[in-house]
């Protein structure tokens, strides 16, 4: 838990140390270049695969999990003054470990009760994004769009000599959307993700969290994200939701 606290405790003290903003580069035309770091961490996992005869079972409360740093990358256009689009790559991969006092049946596998296990789960996102801002206005911006997002999820488990690994990729358009107050000349409460509900299961990205602005070229961000949703079909029943403490940096050029 340390190390995921390091990297937000140094985004507020390097806000903390800012000067004085100038101007607002948000809706000015030109192209910018961001980078979100943090810790992330399962809250829940619940997994069964196939989804309706293998075993279910959490990879939080069954298993231990453990937290890790990340990255996502984004880089984008804002154009005529209410448009932007951009593209995003934010890969996701955590670890667990444990013992279960059952025998598990995971993608055609069965790991016999009380071996050690551990886990991965994955989920890269690649995503290409449009927003148009109904509103734009000095203190207030809000914006909403579509999103194309392409997942690489997978979940594996290893233990007592065998190995299953299920891996899906597939492609999910979703609702985009953002919600900036600007309270002060320099500082803002920013809400901003993708999020997406279906019979067959839902996905949220969202952030939420404070913007600091320095000018017309750089602005900082700290807050929390929650990367939550999944699938019930039959080849494979998942629910998951991530947990991000989150500092950010983009450059307008």
């Amino acid at each position: 838990m340390k190390k995921m606290l390091i990297p937000l405790a140094a985004g507020i003290v390097f806000l903390a140390g800012l000067g004085a903003p100038s101007l607002d580069g948000q809706s000015r035309p030109g192209w910018f270049l961001d980078l979100e770091t943090g810790g992330a961490f399962l809250g829940y996992c619940d997994v069964a695969i196939p989804g309706d005869s293998g075993t279910r079972f959490s990879l939080t409360d069954d298993l231990e999990s453990s937290g890790s740093a990340f990255v996502r990358f984004r880089a984008g256009l804002n154009f005529r003054k209410r448009h932007t689009l951009w593209v995003l790559f934010a890969p996701l991969s955590l670890d667990g470990s444990g013992q279960l006092p059952y025998q598990l049946d995971f993608n055609g596998v069965t790991f016999p009760a009380g071996v050690s296990l551990t886990s991965n789960y994955r989920f890269n996102s690649y995503r290409l994004s449009y927003q148009y801002r109904i509103k734009d206005g000095d203190k207030l911006k809000i914006g909403i769009g579509l999103t194309a997002k392409i997942r690489d999820a997978g979940i594996s488990i290893e233990g007592g000599g065998l190995a299953s690994q299920k891996t899906n990729v597939g492609f999910v358009p979703i609702i985009n959307f953002l919600v900036d107050w600007r309270f002060s000349p320099a500082w803002s409460l920013l809400l901003e993700g993708d999020a997406l509900a279906a019979p067959q299961g839902r996905a949220e990205d969202v952030f939420f969290g404070l913007v600091y602005r320095t000018g017309v070229h750089w602005s900082f961000r700290a807050g929390y994200r929650i990367l939550e949703g999944g699938s019930d079909v039959e080849e494979v029943y998942n629910f998951a939701l991530v947990n991000y403490l989150s500092f950010g940096a983009t450059y307008h050029f």
